[in-house]
């Protein structure tokens, strides 16, 4: 049986403690952020890693990277408006870092597995060699935890998510926070959001090896 990765994160939010401290938040994109923004940003200080190599093509990279951007604005432009109406200060403004883009870094990562289907090794590496770079800064830079927004998606498995985020902390000495943001309607939430906000919504992770994949799918339906 696999663990309850929510049960174990609703017993850290349960704690007096947490209220406040800071949290280095990997982000895929956008979309998946903008539930476990709205979701966290009520206990912790969050800083958003926008860390993603395995997006190998520029112009898309950039494009998401700005929505990235442009959603944590609008988030703290609320919560500024919010406070300016005399309301009740719930939640934390949300600060963003964006990590080094080097796709050849991914390239090599993933190399003698560029056949592999999604999900499988190749995507295994890839949740690695972001986790790894969040853990490290996120140790550098005197955060309290760390996490990624990547099991929101339910096409990742949160176990295998948890596990390397697990074993990232424990080599650089910092707490992974673990979760399941797709519990609770986290994922359908996270849609809502997007149509709010009006977000860049992709249809393949990022890399060229996904893309790829999306492509012939399409190709078949169309037949």
């Amino acid at each position: 049986m696999n663990p309850n990765y929510q049960k174990e994160l609703d017993q850290i939010l349960a704690l007096e403690k947490t209220r406040g401290q800071r949290l280095f938040l990997h982000s895929c994109c956008a979309p998946c952020s903008s539930y476990v923004l709205w979701y966290l940003r009520s206990y912790f200080r969050i800083t958003v890693f926008y860390y993603n190599p395995n997006i190998t093509q520029a112009q898309e990279y950039q494009k998401r990277a700005a929505e990235q951007v442009r959603l944590i604005q609008a988030m703290n432009r609320e919560r500024e408006a919010q406070r300016a109406c005399g309301g009740i200060e719930e939640n934390f403004p949300i600060e963003v870092q964006e990590g080094a883009y080097q796709p050849a870094v991914f390239l090599r990562a993933v190399r003698g597995l560029e056949q592999c289907p999604e999900g499988g090794e190749r995507c295994r590496r890839c949740f690695a060699l972001r986790l790894e770079e969040t853990a490290r800064q996120a140790k550098a830079q005197g955060f309290a935890y760390f996490t990624t927004t990547l099991t929101i998606s339910p096409l990742k498995q949160a176990p295998l998510l948890n596990e390397i985020g697990r074993e990232a902390g424990e080599r650089h000495g910092i707490a992974f926070l673990p979760s399941d943001f797709k519990k609770r309607d986290g994922y359908k939430k996270s849609i809502e959001l997007s149509r709010q906000y009006d977000l860049y919504r992709q249809d393949y992770c990022g890399c060229i090896f996904s893309r790829a994949e999306r492509e012939k799918a399409a190709h078949r339906s169309g037949l």
